[in-house]
């Protein structure tokens, strides 16, 4: 009788538990269904006045039906996407403005891509910046770009290959022809020792079909230089390459050469590349040097040269490395003597290497960095030979 008893009890509890338990369910109150949500996989920001700016956002629309003429198509699925735009004092507050002209929550999760205009660029970033860092939903590993033309403009582009002009972005910079800024990458350069920054530069393609001006991309073609937050100018894809290898950047790059008493070029892919600044501080001059290290594979000859000659492939490595010293010294000379903007990261291996002088002189810095003499360490191997054409 005493067990039957007790197994009604445990019966019992554990319906009661049950009973309770169900309070404490939180279930799906707070959902957001696709259906409900306005994805932004890009935003750009343009000089609207003196006194606001304009906040251009991509909209990625699930969507079940058909295509609206005020939509760009964008391939199979039914995904549509559109720009709209609102204008405001601060980001905030075009944010604010932006959503009462949407039906749907904004939702930023997505946003892979972020656009200056130049003129907006100019006038300084900083805060721009600091407001994308602090935003919850806003992400660190979104990309970072210049545009020549205005931001708007630049997004309502319809890429002929890709979904959306946010997608195109995005691979550019995957790829790493040339400089790739994420958002924290940018908020960690303006807070370095020396503060100066650099961004891709991107201009719109010239569409093929001119009837179809939209039809076409934004490409990266250079860098755009900053002062502090300014931007003071920029410099083209060539002298962008002298800049990745100084700041060991460079991923992808393929060089040509001639060699002397020969007919023809060889062209050399490279496969891995490092870079290191070591700096040195004698009787008061401060000195960098570059120490470079790269492997290459031969991918073209059209020399009568054999390749597998280990004295030719000696010559090819000297020579390749001159080549490669002229680019970095074009590029060094630009950005150091002309815009006096030290992108290189010469202060932070300075702050590194020299941390007590560093202390005492940070604040010589813009008088130091022009006149900080640089050498070169330059050294290639070819660890694969082409086939002789």
């Amino acid at each position: 009788m005493r067990m039957k008893l007790q197994s009604i009890i445990k019966k019992y509890l554990l319906l009661l538990f049950l009973v309770f338990s169900v309070v404490f369910l939180s279930g799906c109150w707070d959902r957001n269904e696709v259906n409900d949500l306005a994805l932004i996989m890009a935003a750009g920001f343009d000089k609207k006045s003196d006194n606001t700016i304009e906040l251009s956002v991509l909209l990625y629309i699930p969507k079940g039906g058909g295509n609206q003429q005020d939509m760009n198509s964008a391939g199979g699925g039914g995904y549509e996407t559109m720009v709209r735009s609102a204008a405001g004092i601060t980001v905030a507050d075009a944010m604010a403005r932006l959503q009462e002209k949407l039906p749907r929550q904004i939702f930023w999760g997505h946003t892979d891509i972020f656009l200056f205009n130049e003129k907006l660029a100019k006038e300084g970033i900083f805060e721009h910046v600091d407001f994308i860092m602090r935003h919850p939903q806003l992400r660190e590993r979104a990309q970072i770009f210049v545009s020549k033309q205005p931001a708007k403009e630049v997004l309502s582009l319809m890429p002929p290959l890709e979904r959306d002009l946010s997608e195109v972005l995005r691979e550019l910079g995957e790829h790493e022809i040339g400089m790739s800024i994420t958002t924290k990458e940018l908020a960690q350069m303006l807070i370095s020792d020396s503060g100066d920054c650099a961004l891709p530069w991107i201009q719109i393609l010239p569409p093929d079909d001119k009837n179809k001006p939209k039809r076409t991309i934004a490409y990266i073609t250079g860098t755009a230089v900053f002062k502090k937050d300014k931007m003071i100018g920029k410099i083209d894809d060539m002298l962008t390459r002298g800049i990745l290898w100084i700041r060991d950047e460079i991923r992808l790059a393929v060089v040509t050469v001639k060699l002397p008493q020969t007919k023809g070029y060889i062209s050399v892919n490279l496969s891995q590349a490092h870079s290191k600044l070591v700096p040195t501080i004698e009787n008061g001059k401060w000195k960098i040097t570059l120490k470079s290290e790269t492997y290459s594979d031969i991918v073209q000859n059209s020399t009568h040269l054999n390749v597998s000659d280990p004295a030719v492939v000696k010559s090819l490595e000297r020579q390749i490395e001159q080549v490669i010293n002229n680019r970095i010294e074009l590029a060094r000379k630009k950005v150091q003597k002309e815009m006096k903007a030290d992108i290189l990261g010469f202060a932070d291996a300075f702050h590194r290497y020299y941390p007590k002088v560093w202390n005492k002189e940070k604040k010589r810095w813009e008088e130091i960095f022009p006149d900080v003499e640089v050498k070169y360490e330059t050294k290639c191997k070819i660890r694969r030979q082409g086939l002789h054409s």
